[in-house]
């Protein structure tokens, strides 16, 4: 049987022998496994190699500031975000829509949520209202976790009757995000996570129809991208940039899972416009691998 230790272990070991590492190359075997609880927190966030490097590192360009988290602050923030969605009644295979851009809690509850069994539709906030309600309809949202700027969109929507957390200043009818810094740091699954079972839910780009429903499972992103970790040539240690904006699918592979596979940190510049020569600069001066 092959693990997801080990088929990781020959990647990185065979990184600059693509032709060893292709005709040796076995996928894990589809046993029961939590990325979050199985890898992050039990490797990355336990390893004392591991647990105080940088996993997450957010520049924001406006405010000239940065955010950096270990592994293993993220490991214990994410068990208190898991804790305190549990304790608004989401379950395993629940729906929750997650409407927010590069901030620290889009890490954070992506990993709760995988803890948790809870099925993340990743969204833009770019969505209008009307789009917002096809999501939640068509999505089976049971909760969203949303930045403030988007909780005038649901005002039309008629949404009370889901869980509805806000990111930032406190809103009425919201939960307040912040609770969730009160719960506990430990965190207990209610049972094992099966391979199959579903993890994200993204809707396409519906460019040419209307936007369509794909569903990936506990074990198709976190196993999968272990040949994008291949890929890009991601090793531990590294500082990874993606400049995919939350939403896309693109996020999910190249800002949470290919370099976490890696045990490379997560590197996100912040800007209000795109701007080349500031970003060549923060990567220089940061040292992105």
């Amino acid at each position: 049987m092959t693990t997801f230790q080990e088929a990781r272990a020959f990647l990185l070991h065979n990184r600059t022998d693509y032709e060893t590492a292709v005709k040796g190359f076995r996928w894990p075997d589809p046993v029961p496994f939590n990325w979050a609880l199985d890898w992050f927190d039990a490797e990355l966030a336990a390893n004392a190699d591991s647990k105080d490097r940088p996993a997450l590192w957010i520049v924001d360009a406006a405010q000239d500031r940065q955010t950096k988290l270990s592994f293993g602050a993220l490991s214990r923030r994410s068990n208190q975000v898991a804790n305190f969605l549990r304790a608004q009644g989401l379950k395993r295979g629940d729906h929750l829509l997650l409407l927010l851009g590069n901030v620290v809690p889009l890490w954070e509850t992506m990993l709760a949520a995988i803890k948790l069994g809870v099925v993340v539709i990743p969204a833009t906030t770019l969505l209008t209202a009307d789009e917002l309600r096809d999501r939640l309809d068509r999505g089976k949202a049971k909760a969203v976790v949303a930045a403030q700027d988007q909780v005038a969109k649901f005002a039309s929507l008629g949404a009370d009757n889901i869980v509805r957390i806000v990111v930032g200043e406190a809103s009425d009818g919201w939960l307040s995000y912040d609770d969730a810094a009160r719960a506990s740091e430990s965190f207990a699954a209610d049972g094992p996570t099966n391979a199959d079972d579903p993890m994200l839910l993204y809707f396409t780009s519906g460019t040419t129809a209307k936007p369509k429903l794909v569903r990936h499972s506990q074990r198709s992103y976190p196993v999968g991208h272990l040949s994008t970790m291949y890929w890009i040539g991601l090793k531990p240690g590294d500082v990874h940039l993606n400049i995919s904006s939350p939403g896309w699918a693109k996020h999910a592979w190249s800002c949470f899972f290919a370099p976490w596979n890696a045990g490379a940190t997560v590197f996100v510049v912040n800007q209000p416009r795109f701007d080349a020569k500031g970003l060549l600069a923060t990567i220089g001066r940061c040292g992105v691998t």
